[in-house]
């Protein structure tokens, strides 16, 4: 076992702190600029020097979560305001519950969001669109390098722990929605609180793209997970936290790790985006330029991992398949997603998901063998990617209303 661990975090830091005074002078510039640059008389030189100076100050990445930005939302005729309340606090993540001003009850939900090295906002959007049919609360995972050693690990077994802690916290009567990667924890967290006749077990489990037997139809980040051994993993990706933070000395997969990892999937489309991002701003088609940077904003914030989170997932999940082969223990209790019997059950799949491609998560449904057929339902989406199964045009006229279904009927 190692004791020192790559230096990829000091580096990194030494490139931010060399970079940050260029950022402020891009921000600055581009807002010195925007008055002339934006006004149809301008000068076109001056408008392409301020869309150059945006985009580069688009490509910095930030440590800590954007705001949900989400004030109203539309409930049937009228716009109820929305204020953002902490319901329950652990160690590694905060309850965080969508507060409506009305009177009405809807049925409570706990949207659980990937921790892979993005904040919940993430998934600002499909908590928008929930909002309006449901009393929405959702996990908002803390970055691990900001947590104290004293706080202890964080694994499986922890990510567990905290859904069952913020089930228990919202109380009986409310539905899980677990979005990617936690699905695996989320279907673990359901099968032990059924098994123990816990009161806050879920009334509905949605599980969408998730990798809940990632033998099937196995993507590229399938294979990448696979193609070293799990010491490759720990000895190269896995680093310390510089001193400079709250959690120093706490070992972390760092969040702008696995941000590049992101990135290199898809190169050449996150450089068309920059390209056309500088052509809407110099063009003044500020809009388009705008929704683009909003997504950069949101993608380039990036958390840490706690190291041994990550590296049980890739080795449980990923390498050893351990739910899907009956392996997956919670403390030294075997998972078994048979326990589960009355909490209804929905898997949603994307036709051209490559990440968790079709196949993967429709597996729990022969997992839960306890569940009556008449609880049970599938639902692929066509013509989406992985994204556009929880975001999006498709996810709103497609795969919502079956969600919404599910835990109405269920309600």
């Amino acid at each position: 076992m190692q004791t020192y661990f790559p230096m990829w975090y000091q580096a990194y830091d030494a490139q931010t702190d060399a970079m940050a005074p260029l950022h402020m002078f891009a921000q600055a510039a581009a807002t010195l600029l925007g008055p002339a640059a934006s006004s149809p008389l301008g000068n076109p030189f001056i408008r392409k020097m301020a869309a150059a100076y945006e985009v580069f100050s688009a490509t910095k990445v930030t440590h800590t979560r954007p705001p949900f930005r989400i004030g109203s939302v539309r409930v049937g005729v009228r716009d109820v305001p929305v204020s953002e309340e902490v319901a329950c606090t652990m160690p590694f993540g905060t309850l965080l519950h969508f507060k409506k001003d009305m009177a009405a009850e809807q049925p409570p939900v706990l949207i659980v969001a990937p921790m892979s090295g993005h904040f919940a906002t993430l998934l600002r959007e499909t908590v928008r669109t929930m909002l309006a049919d449901h009393d929405v609360f959702i996990t908002d995972w803390h970055n691990a390098r900001d947590i104290p050693l004293d706080a202890g690990a964080f694994g499986m077994d922890g990510y567990v722990e905290h859904l069952i802690g913020f089930l228990g916290a919202m109380g009986p009567g409310a539905h899980m929605v677990a979005i990617c990667q936690p699905c695996v924890a989320a279907l673990a967290a359901t099968a032990i609180m059924a098994e123990d006749d816990h009161p806050a077990c879920p009334r509905s489990l949605t599980l969408m793209a998730g990798p809940i037997d990632t033998r099937v139809n196995p993507t590229e980040v399938n294979r990448l997970a696979t193609s070293k051994p799990i010491e490759w993993f720990e000895q190269n990706l896995i680093c310390s936290v510089p001193s400079r933070y709250p959690g120093a000395q706490r070992r972390v997969y760092p969040g702008f790790l696995q941000l590049t990892a992101f990135v290199s999937m898809n190169l050449e489309r996150h450089v068309k985006s920059f390209a056309d991002m500088y052509e809407h701003l110099a063009t003044g088609e500020t809009e388009k330029a705008r929704m683009a940077k909003a997504f950069y904003d949101e993608y380039f914030a990036v958390l840490d991992l706690p190291a041994e989170f990550y590296l049980e997932t890739v080795r449980g999940v990923f390498q050893d398949h351990d739910l899907p082969l009956g392996r997956l223990k919670f403390g030294d209790r075997i998972v078994d997603p048979g326990k589960i019997r009355r909490t209804a059950l929905l898997t949603v799949e994307g036709e051209r998901d490559d990440i968790c491609a079709i196949g993967q998560t429709v597996a729990a449904q022969e997992m839960c063998s306890g569940i009556r057929p008449y609880l049970k339902s599938h639902y692929v989406q066509m013509g989406v990617g992985h994204y556009g199964v929880f975001s999006g045009r498709k996810w709103n006229s497609g795969v919502y209303p079956m969600v919404r279904e599910m835990i109405h009927v269920s309600a």
